[in-house]
Order: structure tokens, then C-alpha cells, then sequence
């Protein structure tokens, strides 16, 4: 199927770009989220109509990512779980937990912006986590975990 990306998408294109996907990824998940539209000649007369407003608002999203970025590159956040004698956590930190604990602190971040690269933290100690405020903007933070005796 031919698509219209309206933002941009990892491994896919740019705004504007027309390129040929499945069927399925358009259908279930570019088009309901808003992120692609089908390239019938209607949408690409009205997308070339709307371009210049859909490249502002991109790069203003991209701005407010950038500049979330610079405030929260570098944060450390501290959280507590209940653990054993030997440092292991019950259960894990998850990075619904994360996003959690930074909107605590006046960041706006979603759950699925959290990227966790060896899974959900299981130990007491520092970890790196990373979170991608935007396709361009990814920020590495710092992640303590304190283990309280259960």
C-alpha cells in the first residue's frame, strides 16, 4: 500500500515521503495513529495544500523535544523497592514505573518513551535507561535503585 507520512517514522521516511508498506502496518497501526494517510491523488493535493503547516508543527515539536531534552539529559532519579538480604529485587522496576517517578518530578514523559535495553531493572544500583522524547532526540538518564528490607 502506497502512504503519505504526516511525521516522521524510524526505519521509514520523513514527513511528506510517499513509500510502499503492508498492507497490515498501514491499515493497523501508520493511519490510526495519525502518523500516514493513504496516497490517493485527493490526499497528496490536500497534504501539498496543508505541507508548510505540518513541517511547523514537526519542527516545533521537534523544538520542545530538544529542549526537554537538555533539561532532563544527564537527571538521576532514585526509587525504592522492597528487596532481599542479597540485593534482588521482588519484583522489578518497569519503565511504567520510571515514566511514573519523572512526571512526579515535572517531566512530561509517556510510558512507551522509557526504553529499558537489558530489560526491567531486578537489581539494587544504578542503571542506565534511555528515553526517546522524540525520533531524533534520545536522552540517557540515570535510574538508582534503593532496596528496602521487606
Amino acid at each position: 500500500m502506497q502512504i503519505i507520512l504526516l511525521d516522521k517514522v524510524v526505519n521509514l521516511g520523513n514527513l511528506g515521503e510517499i513509500v510502499k508498506v503492508k498492507d497490515g502496518y498501514a491499515r493497523n497501526f501508520l493511519i490510526p495513529s495519525g502518523r500516514a494517510r493513504r496516497a490517493t491523488a485527493s490526499a497528496k493535493a490536500e497534504f501539498e495544500a496543508k505541507r508548510a503547516e505540518l513541517e511547523k508543527a514537526a519542527a516545533a515539536k521537534l523544538a520542545e523535544s530538544q529542549a526537554l531534552g537538555v533539561k532532563l539529559g544527564g537527571t538521576t532519579i532514585k526509587l525504592t523497592q522492597k528487596a532481599g538480604v542479597d540485593g534482588r529485587l521482588f519484583g522489578s522496576v518497569t519503565n511504567s514505573d520510571i515514566a511514573d517517578e519523572l512526571v512526579k518530578n515535572g517531566y512530561k514523559v509517556a510510558k512507551a518513551q522509557v526504553r529499558m535495553p537489558n530489560g526491567p531493572i531486578k537489581m539494587v544500583g544504578d542503571s542506565s535507561v534511555s528515553v526517546a522524547l522524540h525520533t531524533d532526540v534520545v536522552v540517557d538518564i540515570t535510574v538508582s535503585v534503593y532496596g528496602e528490607t521487606a
